[in-house]
């Protein structure tokens, strides 16, 4: 089994906070449902452990995390990387 690596860009505005970097244009679509499945888990994963969301919410109803991030995953939002196959044979998950 292998791990996907989510890889969130960090800026410093003017004022020197930081923030989440929008990427000019949007990650291409992924084909393959499990690797949706995967990316997406792996996303509700950072907002459940406190990330913010990357989309503004265009209605005040609460949605659940996973539907939050399959949403980011689908508008090209999130980047992401897999693992090469020398990492999967040599059992790593994702790049260290």
């Amino acid at each position: 089994m292998y791990s996907v690596l989510l890889t969130m860009a960090q800026t410093a505005d003017s004022h020197g906070t930081t923030g989440a970097e929008a990427s000019a244009e949007p990650a291409a679509p992924i084909t393959s449902r499990f690797l949706f499945v995967d990316v997406a888990a792996q996303r509700a994963k950072q907002l459940r452990r406190g990330a913010l969301p990357r989309l503004q919410r265009t209605h005040a109803s609460p949605h659940k995390l996973e539907r939050v991030a399959m949403e980011e995953v689908r508008q090209g939002v999130i980047d992401y990387t897999l693992p090469t196959m020398e990492d999967v044979r040599a059992g790593r998950r994702g790049h260290d």
